[in-house]
């Protein structure tokens, strides 16, 4: 069999993960990044288009004859490129732009959640201030969250009245979230601990990854406002032993109903839960691989990442064996000053060889350029450097290990990546 030229969208620490895994692959040949990072550029070749642009992206992979394409954010897939690039019969991994929706909309997620009798909060779907004065009577605590695509910032926790009020007309009126909280899902506010559990789908078969915990706020102690994610770890303790509940009352069902509407869900489901003892509720969905949970659960996968992917374009996940290592993982992120606010780019890294010597520590790169040889800062999230270990606690204190080694001007990171879980053990 001929081997296979790969391509990887995106430009963030997923990304290079992804690439990173491709790359051990025996069934891989070439692999391409678009637009990809400095990372990415050491492991395959960076292709200058953008994520949105997914006519060009079709018309690449088509003159370069790519066996395989892999989808890394959420913008293009809700953007239907799924649709596009099966139209011109081009193999790709992801859902389309129909079952994306999950991501593309709260509202649509919910009714798939209560339709598939999926454990969630209870929810109101918002349009004007009228509608707000009508329908939130009795919620005195809510998350209220943008319904369409807001890069992982769309939701805020709201803790009174005047603050679900104040929120919602911030959305609504001010435009905070731009279209996107044009309409606008509020939903009582859970309780207990955050995690997130991804799973290969083939539109019908579910097969779990292991689990893995974000830390969203930008500050130690869950201090500040939401990020992109400023670390994970894998495993979440806080997940064990639910694992076939979380397979059999959320995955499934989901996967189960959308299959009964005609919109089949292929690639990888990520849902985001909130646990409480043995109490499991789903605060949202995700179309694709989560960013930084990725760079804590891939690095732990045994099996081959391509035959997974095939799989589940396929229809043939039921017949594969996915393999875990023992191991645990933990990120930690690294991110420009001011981030998740306005922050500078152009910075030049430092100790990059020195974080990669020690034999338990790899760095992703996220934000990051080459420029006249120099590696240099050029998006919020610079870097994710993670740690393996044979324990949590070996994973993170390898993973700040290698934090310690990596300098620019204004790093921010994380000191309390994987707390939760030294509590729980």
């Amino acid at each position: 069999m001929d081997k296979l030229r790969v391509l990887v969208i995106g430009s963030g620490g997923r990304e290079h993960t992804l690439a990173w895994k491709l790359s051990q692959s025996s069934k891989v040949d070439k692999i391409f990044c678009a637009p990809g990072n400095a990372g990415t550029a050491l492991i395959g070749k960076n292709v200058p288009i953008g994520v949105e642009d997914i006519a060009a992206l079709a018309d690449f992979a088509e003159k370069e004859k790519i066996d395989l394409t892999i989808v890394g954010p959420e913008g293009p897939l809700v953007a239907g490129i799924v649709d596009l690039f099966n139209k011109k019969n081009l193999r790709v991994f992801g859902p389309s732009e129909k079952a994306a929706m999950i991501e593309g909309s709260k509202a649509f997620a919910k009714e798939i959640m209560v339709s598939a009798g999926v454990p969630t909060a209870r929810y109101v779907v918002v349009t004007s201030m009228a509608d707000a004065e009508k329908k939130l009577v009795g919620f005195e605590k809510a998350a209220v969250k943008a319904d369409g695509l807001a890069a992982g910032k769309g939701v805020i926790l709201c803790h009174s009245k005047k603050e679900i009020m104040d929120t919602v007309a911030s959305m609504l009126e001010d435009k905070i979230f731009g279209e996107a909280g044009s309409r606008i899902v509020v939903e009582e506010l859970l309780e207990g601990e955050e995690t997130s559990v991804l799973a290969f789908c083939d539109g019908a078969n579910v097969k779990l990854m292991v689990s893995s915990q974000d830390h969203k706020r930008i500050f130690d102690d869950d201090k500040g406002p939401n990020t992109g994610g400023m670390g994970a770890y894998s495993p979440a303790p806080v997940v064990n032993g639910l694992e076939k509940r979380i397979l059999d009352e959320v995955m499934q069902p989901v996967v189960d109903e959308m299959k009964k509407r005609g919109i089949p869900y292929k690639g990888i489901l990520y849902a985001g839960l909130m646990i409480s003892g043995d109490k499991i509720n789903v605060i949202e969905f995700n179309a694709r691989f989560g960013d930084p949970e990725t760079q804590a659960v891939l690095p732990r996968m045994e099996s081959d990442l391509v035959d997974a992917i095939d799989a589940c374009i396929d229809g043939t996940l039921d017949r594969i064996e996915l393999k875990w290592k023992k191991d645990s993982a933990c990120c930690v992120v690294i991110a420009a000053a001011g981030y998740p606010g306005n922050y500078s780019k152009g910075k030049e890294i430092t100790g990059l060889n020195n974080a990669v010597a020690f034999d338990n520590v790899l760095v992703f790169h996220a934000g990051t350029l080459l420029k006249d040889g120099k590696i240099v800062t050029s998006g919020g999230r610079v870097l994710g450097v993670t740690g393996i270990g044979a324990t949590i606690k070996e994973a993170i204190d390898n993973a700040y290990t290698g934090v310690s080694q990596i300098d620019f001007d204004g790093a921010q990171h994380r000191t309390d990546i994987g707390k939760r879980a030294l509590d729980r053990l």
